[in-house]
């Protein structure tokens, strides 16, 4: 009998494990504001914690993101994210933020956040959106067209993207499953890596003549 509730244990463990390492740690306190200094701090998830009784309501605030964002770059899109190195009190509440405004026909190009699941809530203009499955789901293109109001989830580590396709300036905002979630831009890192990755190797994987590779990291 006693195997048998060892062994029920044990499955019941193995089944929820992967939730549990899927994201970011739970805290075992109410809050940890990160700082990056060690005096009189204890280093719990990629940040110190400040003495919890030093804590201010500015800890945990951030302010501004009504504001418009210039759009002057080559993609025509300006991402402000809002997370643990500019939140101090995200840390280790595995949550953050961006607010993303998109030029008229710009984008937030394909890219990849390696320890979130992104949900984005349209707030002004037309997007066009989508995700590629993994190579395992024959890499299936999931996309829609969002309105005013709209909402799109964007599961986590798959290459995702957002277009405009309206005529004129849009306006997104996305929540995060990570104080940090990271970011892949796969057009800067397969381009744009440094040192550069042998144009060899990225002509046979892309199928391109090699001068068209060394054009591209160029541009990067």
């Amino acid at each position: 009998m006693k195997s048998l509730s060892f062994l029920a244990a044990l499955s019941l463990l193995a089944s929820t494990l992967p939730l549990v390492i899927s994201s970011d740690p739970s805290p075992l306190q109410d809050f940890c504001i990160g700082v990056n200094t060690p005096a009189d701090g204890v280093f719990v998830n990629g940040k110190f914690c400040k003495d919890p009784k030093l804590a201010t309501a500015d800890d945990f605030f951030f302010a501004g993101l009504h504001n418009a964002r210039a759009v002057t770059n080559a993609v025509g899109s300006n991402v402000t994210a809002v997370n643990v190195n500019n939140l101090p009190g995200l840390n280790t509440l595995g949550i953050s933020l961006v607010r993303i405004d998109y030029g008229v026909k710009g984008q937030n190009p394909p890219h990849t956040h390696p320890r979130a699941t992104e949900i984005l809530v349209l707030q002004e203009g037309t997007l066009f959106v989508g995700f590629v499955s993994s190579n395992g789901d024959g890499n299936r293109l999931f996309t829609k067209t969002l309105n005013k109001g709209d909402a799109f989830v964007f599961p986590e580590g798959l290459i995702h993207f957002q277009f405009n396709v309206g005529r004129s300036p849009a306006v997104a905002f996305a929540a995060l499953s990570s104080q940090n979630p990271g970011v892949i831009t796969i057009a800067n890192t397969v381009f744009g890596s440094n040192p550069p990755i042998n144009p060899n190797v990225l002509s046979r994987a892309f199928q391109l003549d090699p001068k068209v590779v060394i054009d591209l990291q160029n541009k990067f």
